[in-house]
């Protein structure tokens, strides 16, 4: 089952790219990956969500991958989630958002700001997040600025931010993640402006999740990864006083990345979570 690249326009001069697969009309499950990723962190779940009866939406979140940079540099949290609203309007209801860390949050606030979801996945974030985590994410997303003159230089900045991961022998992968400029280096392929954009900052979401109404009705499930620096066990206290019927699915062996470390248990614990409250038709 071969995806369908599509752009969805959300604002002017701006088009989300994203690959969508499964029965159209189908229920909707829409993925949006962490920062500094891309769509192609999720093929292998949109391919199993799409087997099992969904269509999945599989999108690059705007400044990433193949969707457009924002010209006035406005990464704010909001400004994603009404793209997300976008993106979710391309398929039918019911629709779930599954979200990682930035995809996470931007799930998260689409939904205080209205977007009907029928069910929510949140990876390895939460909104009270821990410091530690976030700066280490925030040192090497900022760091290299000049880039990259090899993609092996590229894979030795990832092997010592993520030493956990093996090193892959075959670094072709990598041109997914990377851009080459006209200075001939190779650049990340996110626009790095995101990352001093003040609007991007998620606290103020707090104050709008204890306000909105779906966060007692709508079936939410947490897949954390157990050794993550990101989400804590005061973290995901914090998430369930917010969300009182908040289900958990802790994955042993997995880092912050949870699905690319442990990405055929991931896959099961989401899959196994929509088809009982979300099925396929």
């Amino acid at each position: 089952m071969n995806p369908e690249t599509i752009r969805i326009p959300v604002a002017p001069g701006i088009e989300i790219a994203a690959d969508v697969a499964g029965p159209r009309g189908a229920p909707t499950v829409v993925l949006g990956h962490g920062g500094g990723q891309t769509r192609h962190s999720w093929d292998k779940a949109e391919q199993q969500l799409a087997a099992s009866g969904y269509f999945a939406i599989n999108y690059d979140l705007r400044g990433h991958g193949d969707s457009n940079w924002s010209s006035d540099g406005d990464y704010g949290v909001e400004t994603r989630a009404h793209d997300l609203m976008a993106v979710a309007a391309m398929g039918s209801a019911p629709v779930a958002l599954v979200g990682a860390s930035l995809g996470g949050i931007t799930a998260l606030m689409a939904a205080s700001l209205g977007l009907e979801t029928a069910a929510l996945v949140l990876v390895d974030i939460v909104p009270k997040m821990s410091q530690k985590g976030v700066a280490k994410i925030r040192d090497f997303m900022t760091g290299n600025p000049d880039g990259f003159a090899s993609l092996e230089e590229a894979a030795d900045a990832i092997s010592a931010y993520y030493p956990e991961r093996p090193r892959p022998k075959d670094l072709s992968g990598l041109n997914k993640n990377l851009r080459s400029g006209a200075d001939g280096r190779f650049h990340w392929h996110w626009d790095q402006r995101m990352m001093t954009d003040t609007r991007a900052n998620p606290q103020h979401m707090l104050d709008l999740l204890d306000r909105a109404d779906w966060t007692d009705r709508v079936p939410t499930l947490l897949v954390r990864g157990m050794k993550s620096d990101i989400v804590d066990d005061d973290g995901v206290e914090d998430l369930r006083r917010r969300i009182p019927h908040l289900e958990i699915a802790d994955i042993r062996g997995a880092g912050h990345m949870v699905a690319g470390d442990k990405n055929d248990e991931f896959n099961a614990a989401v899959i196994e979570f929509l088809t009982r409250v979300m099925p396929a038709r």
